[in-house]
């Protein structure tokens, strides 16, 4: 099982993470949030996040 978290403060809301992840695991508001944890672990959101804002713990 994998976590995904976004850092408010970091995020920008450009939205990359929400175009990148298969899972369709982010909305966005005022900043990228987790809406689902049906996370596959791919790191495609951590990957492509242009500030840094995402992690990815497996539990």
């Amino acid at each position: 099982m994998f976590v995904v978290t976004v850092d408010a403060e970091k995020c920008t809301a450009c939205g990359e993470c929400a175009s990148a992840c298969p899972g369709s695991v982010f909305e966005m508001e005022e900043v990228a949030v987790v809406t689902d944890n049906e996370c596959m672990g791919c790191e495609s959101c951590v990957l492509i996040c242009p500030v840094g804002a995402i992690t990815l713990n497996e539990y």
